[in-house]
């Protein structure tokens, strides 16, 4: 069977999707991606489907109404006449500041999400915890969560020997949703390292390639996450990193949120920097079994449970 779904060229969406291309195709299905960077000019990909073929869709709300408006194509159709849709979708009401910006706040018309809403083979969802507020009203019931997860298909670290040096590592950018919030609590935790005594790898917009990063927390004694300002305030999700560093290493210390505290109960987070430097101090200085013990148990937590492939399975079971 055919899944159509959306493709990115960058930012996190372009590894969010990744995985469940990947995860999609192990599962026997065939990839078709649909990218919407070329719109207007968007063209469905060959193959289309066929009068009467089955099919399932996981297309992003931005590209369905992207292809709804775009001249010769209408999502609307594609999604209508799936065997399952899986739409993502954005809050319809958010808290300030961050409503003010369109990163955290639906670009669906209410036409059109009022036209899907009525299909009973369409599974809108959101990575985030769905039923924390009331940020879905056009939704109510239909939401689904369906956290993010660990490509483990596209993730093969080796073992590099300037790597093992670094007793915790770090890989991101700064990642501006808008308000430009992370910077300050990314600079404000790193300060906290500098004069720690510890050998951090932090790499902050160095353009590492998707090869060096896996190598470089998987070879690194353990790894630190950083989340955003609205993801400490509100709980309701937590970034990739966090599964990427789960499933690469097996060892994380965070800042505090929510839905990770959740998922992942035994990872310690603080949103103190200086807690968080004598946390990591702490880790490193266990025995070796024992530290090795919470790397491995992790690990398998993470392969077992929360890899796109289980995500991938999650929506075949909605």
């Amino acid at each position: 069977m055919k899944i159509y779904i959306s493709d990115f060229e960058k930012h996190a969406g372009k590894w969010i999707y990744q995985g469940y291309q990947k995860a999609w195709a192990s599962l026997g299905f065939e990839v078709i991606k649909c990218d919407t960077s070329a719109y207007p000019k968007y063209i469905l990909p060959e193959p289309q489907p066929a009068p009467g073929e089955e099919y399932m869709v996981m297309l992003t709300e931005y590209d369905a109404q992207l292809m709804h408006d775009a001249p010769g194509i209408r999502s609307i159709d594609l999604i209508a006449n799936s065997t399952k849709t899986f739409l993502f979708v954005q809050p319809s009401r958010y808290p300030e500041p961050w409503a003010q910006h369109p990163n955290f706040t639906t670009c669906l018309n209410i036409q059109l999400s009022s036209m899907i809403k009525q299909m009973d083979n369409v599974y809108p969802w959101t990575f985030a915890d769905a039923g924390a507020y009331d940020f879905y009203p056009r939704w109510e019931d239909k939401i689904n969560t369906v956290p993010l997860a660990f490509d483990s298909i596209g993730y093969t670290p080796t073992e590099v020997e300037k790597y093992k040096q670094f007793d915790i590592s770090f890989v991101g950018g700064w990642a501006d949703n808008g308000f430009d919030e992370k910077r300050k609590i990314m600079m404000k935790t790193f300060a906290a390292f500098k004069d720690s005594g510890l050998k951090c790898g932090f790499f902050i917009n160095k353009n590492l390639s998707h090869q060096q990063e896996c190598d470089l927390l998987a070879n690194s004694k353990m790894t630190i996450n950083v989340h955003d300002a609205y993801q400490r305030t509100l709980g309701t999700d937590t970034n990739e990193r966090t599964y990427k560093s789960l499933g690469l290493n097996g060892l994380m210390i965070s800042d505090t949120v929510k839905q990770l505290n959740d998922i992942f109960p035994s990872v310690r987070t603080t949103l103190e920097p200086s807690e968080m430097v004598t946390i990591a101090k702490e880790i490193l200085s266990l025995p070796e079994s024992e530290f090795d013990n919470i790397k491995e148990v992790n690990r398998e937590n993470i392969l077992k449970n929360h890899c796109y492939i289980n995500r991938a399975q999650t929506f075949l079971d909605l």
